[in-house]
């Protein structure tokens, strides 16, 4: 400087970076940086949750009270062992939804199957819960497999 001072470094000299270009992209990463942060943040919270317990209501023999959580242990997060994939008919909006969703207690178009029909047959004889629970039983372990043993909640 003509009168005798030191001049000031500018921001970007300050910056470290070298141009221009360099602050640019500079900017361009910490806004990469920071979306992806809101994302793996933002994302879990989104996420669906599974129920630690719920009520399946609808039989007169009495309401079952399932230990979602219980179950989700025992296969190993592994939601499809239960939760069957969409079909044509009614697609799902989420990856896993209640299964009385879609199984009402009286099946209605385009659904075929009752809410009933979706757990056991009509003398619980098979089915998705009731051949898990026989598997189980012959494997040594505690199981109910049967009426009275699941369907316990009145009301």
């Amino acid at each position: 400087m003509p009168d005798g001072r030191t001049p000031q470094p500018t921001r970007l000299e300050m910056s470290g970076w070298q141009n221009e270009e360099d602050a640019a992209m500079k900017k361009a990463i910490f806004v990469l940086a920071l979306i992806m942060g809101v994302a793996l943040v933002a994302g879990p919270v989104m996420a669906q949750t599974a129920p630690t317990s719920v009520v399946l209501k609808g039989n007169p023999m009495g309401g079952v009270k399932f230990d979602h959580a219980k179950h989700q242990k025992l296969v190993g997060d592994k939601c499809d062992t239960c939760h069957h994939a969409s079909k044509p008919e009614k697609a799902m909006k989420a990856k896993q939804e209640k299964c009385q969703t879609c199984h009402e207690k009286t099946a209605t178009a385009p659904m075929k199957t009752n809410a009933k029909a979706a757990f056991h047959d009509a003398m619980a004889k098979k089915g998705i819960c009731i051949d898990c629970h026989v598997k189980e039983v012959a494997a040594g372990k505690k199981a109910p497999t049967k009426c009275t043993e699941c369907h316990t909640v009145k009301g």
